[in-house]
């Protein structure tokens, strides 16, 4: 985590007394799925340590068709579940996501993981400066 104090005024604040967070080393899943499955995707990825998701629906397009091809039936309705991880968890959280939605079937889904720049949110004060002293204890070490 690192602080950042821009120099603008916003409503009639202004931002020097303020500060952003930015989270570092934080990946985001991303996760589309049948309808219906989102609910088991979100309780694995819960148990693994995910604090939170977006779930949102959507409409798909284009491979529906060929699977039909295959004899699989694919519903064009969707569910997107993303959730922000940890960079340390990201990957145990992607596989109890993809083994919850049945990824390994034809026709249920796609995920995918991706490295996010600028990330920031509000961060409680106790878990900055804890975050802090962890850094600083490891410059020290090093």
């Amino acid at each position: 985590m690192r602080r950042e104090q821009p120099p603008l005024i916003q409503r009639g604040l202004k931002m020097s007394d303020r500060h952003i967070v930015y989270l570092t080393d934080v990946k985001l899943i991303t996760c589309v799925l049948q309808t219906g499955l989102a609910e088991e995707v979100l309780e694995a990825a819960k148990n693994c340590g995910a604090q939170g998701a977006t779930v949102s629906y959507a409409r798909g397009t284009g491979v529906r068709d060929r699977m039909g091809l295959i004899g699989v039936t694919i519903d064009e309705q969707k569910e997107v579940v993303r959730i922000v991880a940890s960079e340390e968890q990201a990957n145990r959280v992607f596989e109890a996501m993809y083994l919850a939605g049945d990824l390994d079937t034809p026709g249920k889904g796609i995920m995918y993981m991706s490295d996010l720049e600028h990330v920031a949110t509000y961060i409680p004060e106790n878990i900055v400066d804890s975050a802090s002293q962890q850094t600083s204890n490891v410059d020290h070490v090093g």
